[in-house]
């Protein structure tokens, strides 16, 4: 069975799993309720007393929803490495995922699945979609075209933070809380205009974790607010380089891990 059947079976099960359970459909319609007003306070601060600068609440929302879509979509396709450190390494049982003659990356993303995720991409792309329209951001195929390539970079990038946060819970399980500023704070942080961000961060999410190059620069150039075609273009690279870096660390903890033991 090829990996991507194998996935495919994984996400199918956990999916059907999930519809078992009587309440699905309100944690679902929760989840959208919590990210359409999870930036009320931008909303009402940018509603009292305008813009600031050249920053408007189109703008802020624009890059705050796309960075949210990216992070809805790596807990859709990835999300069992955001369980590891708890449930594998603790309870032992990445020692049973050992044995079985298929790829770990794959096992472990297809390990656990949650329906009422994708509200969050839902939420997302409604986001997106309004933040464009109010901008008078026409639908073309250039738009698009550049909006796929930031959520497929944003994907791969939360992918990454998953992937990571499950290399280093190999070395220690109880100092990992430090890696939330790279989920929920993250995206969080696009709430920020970019000109006023700190330097600190503002270098910590472009060279780093690359959130704000899958998310600010695209948003930019579609909207015409002044950064180049190659800025934008970058999201894609920007993502695959933090997911390989993933991956390296991923790597390097299995090689060394010794089994929880009894």
């Amino acid at each position: 069975m090829s990996g991507i059947r194998l996935y495919a079976r994984y996400i199918r099960m956990n999916f059907l799993a999930g519809l078992e359970y009587k309440g699905w459909p309100i944690m679902v319609l929760q989840t959208f309720i919590v990210v359409i007003t999870d930036p009320i306070d931008i909303i009402i601060m940018f509603t009292r007393f305008g813009s600031v600068g050249s920053w408007s609440m189109e703008r802020i929302l624009l890059i705050y929803a796309i960075a949210v879509t990216s992070f809805g979509l790596a807990e859709f396709f990835c999300r069992g490495f955001d369980y590891f450190p708890t449930r594998m390494i603790v309870s032992g049982d990445f020692d049973r995922v050992l044995l079985r003659p298929r790829r770990l990356a794959i096992q472990i993303a297809g390990s656990y699945f949650h329906l009422h995720r994708l509200s969050r991409v839902f939420g997302g792309l409604f986001g997106v979609a309004w933040s464009l329209s109010v901008q008078g951001v026409p639908f073309n195929g250039q738009t698009l075209s550049i909006l796929f390539l930031a959520l497929a970079g944003g994907l791969l990038t939360y992918c990454g933070v998953f992937i990571l946060t499950s290399g280093l819970a190999f070395f220690t399980i109880k100092g990992l809380d430090w890696i939330f500023i790279f989920t929920n704070a993250s995206y969080q942080v696009t709430q920020c205009p970019m000109d006023y961000m700190p330097r600190v961060l503002r270098q910590l999410f472009t060279f780093f974790m690359p959130m704000l190059v899958v998310s600010y620069y695209p948003a930019s150039y579609v909207c015409g607010w002044g950064e180049p075609l190659y800025k934008a273009l970058l999201a894609l690279p920007a993502g695959t380089a933090f997911l390989a870096f993933s991956l390296f660390v991923w790597q390097f903890g299995v090689r060394r891990y010794q089994s929880t033991g009894s």
